[in-house]
């Protein structure tokens, strides 16, 4: 099995090479056919803006699971939600839709991790300092 995945993955970088030179054989941005109001390259920011904007959404599925911060940073959120608002920013200066959407919506994904981060550490506060009494 390991051999097949070298050989497909090196047939895959042997075409990739091969297709890359052929300046012809690749089209440019055209608009896309089934969202006639989106290039391609819109397209393709949307679908990889969805995987890097919900990277961080398992960490907080799992916080609300735990109902705990445990294992949460959130400075690391919170520099994250800092930085995609400059994203957004960039995104209305090269007038693109993929980076607005999706930084937009990674704002508030981080903005609720670090909400919820704070919320479970002051109730985890409260039980402690009750249980002391």
């Amino acid at each position: 099995m390991y051999r097949f995945n070298r050989i497909v993955l090196w047939g895959i970088l042997c075409s990739t090479i091969s297709l890359s030179a052929c300046k012809d054989l690749v089209p440019g941005d055209t608009q896309s056919i089934l969202f006639t109001g989106f290039k391609r390259s819109e397209i393709v920011g949307i679908v990889a803006g969805f995987g890097t904007t919900f990277a961080a959404l398992p960490d907080l599925i799992a916080m609300f699971r735990r109902r705990s911060s445990a294992g949460m940073n959130p400075r690391m959120a919170a520099i994250m939600c800092l930085f995609q608002v400059l994203w957004v920013y960039y995104g209305l200066l090269i007038i693109s839709r993929p980076v607005i959407i999706w930084n937009v919506i990674a704002i508030m994904v981080n903005s609720v991790s670090v909400g919820a981060y704070f919320y479970f550490v002051h109730k985890e506060r409260a039980i402690l300092i009750s249980s002391k009494k």
